[in-house]
């Protein structure tokens, strides 16, 4: 399960990352990936956006369940201080769990990518 210090709660935190950062999507999620310097060894940070279009409410808490037991092990593969924010589209809450398994998965690699570009221009400039 994802400790809670590693969960996102402000709604300034949910906006830098959805407004100011990478983004990938695929027809499941949208993750959004800000970097900030971060001077203290706070972990990453993650925050899900999980809306009405993907069901009802016994839908939507356990597609929230599933994806907080999912990026426990993914959040550490982060930068220290990375907010990372998954928007669950109206398809999430009708697929499987291997399904959401590898869309996830498809969009984490692609900020990790990203991510990993960037730190590695910025350590050379």
């Amino acid at each position: 399960m994802l400790p809670k210090s590693a969960r996102l709660t402000t709604p300034s935190d949910f906006s830098r990352a959805t407004k100011s950062g990478f983004r990938s999507s695929n027809e499941l999620f949208v993750g959004y990936l800000f970097l900030q310097s971060s001077k203290n060894s706070d972990g990453a940070k993650v925050g899900l956006i999980i809306g009405k279009s993907v069901g009802g409410s016994v839908q939507r808490h356990s597609l929230s369940r599933k994806l907080r037991h999912l990026m426990a092990p993914e959040i550490s593969k982060f930068p220290n201080g990375s907010l990372l924010v998954i928007r669950a589209l109206s398809g999430a809450g009708k697929s499987s769990k291997t399904e959401i398994e590898s869309e996830l998965s498809k969009v984490l690699k692609d900020l990790n990518r990203k991510a990993e570009k960037l730190t590695a221009k910025q350590t050379t400039l």
